[in-house]
């Protein structure tokens, strides 16, 4: 069976959806959405502010302002955009990783490459402040607390505050950004719609980059054949980036009934089995990836000549930022099969700590070592 019933984070009954046919399709259906029409009453996911307790909305208007979303990042996020990013991406690998060799061996890669590197990415692009990254690091990393919902509010009014502010210091003094752009294309009077979409573009545009790129170093570092291919031959790497994307964190924690919430805003048939309107379900992309008829051997660490993996979503909400993400991820690997002849982890796995109560996850540091 591809669909079955489960118990969430918060407690609540939900539908998991594993097979990739039926998750790819169910990720285009437009009878799925984040909207319920009896918030306070339904099933939750978990006690974050993210993907906890939905907003009551139709599908009608839900579909719109999806559709307002879209319309309004696209052009700033267009895979032409996002590639002719990839010289000041390096650049900025390159910075970090000279930064990383001064400290000596071990030395920290998550803090010092993967967190900072989509944060100067992201903030370059939005027209964020660099230099209040330590802020709203605190606010993302309360925002998807899973386990502490008013801890979660707080950061994520606060984070949402922030952006209310920089909007307004914007429209005073425009500059050449993403959050600029909105404002000039946006009538009057939507100044909260826009804070409230760049607080989810800077959480989202760093911080499931971040995992990301944590993950790539790990399965890297326990598959060294990947690696000396890499270093012997580069063009490799876009192939290697999909098979970092698809796979799951060494590390992972999670539980294993787990998937991305939507809720059915009509009745749907999945195998067989219907699911109600107003039901929970989870898109297991995460087990979608690893189907095995799909992908054979799914557990290996290979580069596929077809990896379609689900990662990024599909259909109408496949994820705006994918093409930055994997600009950001193959910059990585280029910057550092160029310099050092190995690269790998310098502790056990079961050393690393994961961060379980974040809804993204990752690890809180990542200790590497190398030869130049």
């Amino acid at each position: 069976m591809t669909i079955k019933r489960v118990r969430t984070p918060a407690g609540d009954e939900a539908w998991l959806v594993t097979g990739y046919d039926q998750v790819k399709t169910l990720l285009a259906d437009r009878r799925l959405g984040r909207a319920h029409p009896d918030p306070d009453n339904a099933p939750r996911f978990s006690d974050s502010a993210i993907l906890g307790k939905p907003r009551q909305a139709t599908a009608e208007e839900e579909h719109e302002a999806h559709a307002w979303m879209r319309r309004s990042l696209a052009p700033s996020f267009s895979a032409r955009n996002m590639e002719s990013m990839r010289p000041r991406v390096r650049e900025l690998a390159d910075g970090l990783l000279d930064a990383l060799v001064e400290q000596g061996q071990p030395a920290d890669f998550h803090e010092g490459v993967a967190f900072p590197l989509p944060v100067l990415v992201i903030c370059e692009l939005l027209g964020v402040p660099y230099e209040d990254r330590a802020d709203f690091r605190r606010w993302s990393d309360a925002a998807s607390t899973l386990n502490d919902e008013q801890k979660s509010l707080q950061g994520m009014g606060q984070l949402f505050a922030y952006m209310g502010e920089l909007v307004e210091r914007k429209k005073k003094e425009p500059g050449d950004d993403v959050i600029t752009r909105l404002i000039e294309s946006t009538p009057p009077g939507q100044e909260e719609q826009i804070a409230q979409l760049s607080g989810g573009l800077l959480f989202a545009g760093h911080e499931t980059t971040v995992a990301a790129i944590g993950r790539g170093a790990m399965l890297l570092s326990l598959n060294p054949e990947r690696w000396a291919a890499l270093r012997a031959d580069p063009s490799g790497i876009p192939d290697v980036v999909e098979e970092i994307l698809r796979h799951r964190s060494p590390v992972s924690a999670g539980p294993a009934d787990s998937g991305m919430p939507r809720y059915a805003m009509a009745g749907l048939d999945v195998d067989g089995v219907h699911i109600p309107a107003g039901d929970l379900v989870l898109l297991g992309i995460d087990q979608a990836n690893r189907d095995s008829e799909r992908f054979p051997d799914p557990a290996a660490f290979v580069p596929r000549t077809s990896n379609p993996h689900l990662t990024f979503g599909f259909g109408p909400r496949f994820c705006i930022g994918a093409p930055l993400a994997r600009v950001e991820l193959s910059e990585v690997l280029h910057a550092l099969v160029a310099r050092f002849e190995t690269f790998g982890l310098a502790v056990d796995l079961d050393e690393l700590s994961v961060r379980t109560d974040q809804l993204v996850g990752g690890v809180t540091e990542l200790p590497v070592s190398w030869t130049a």
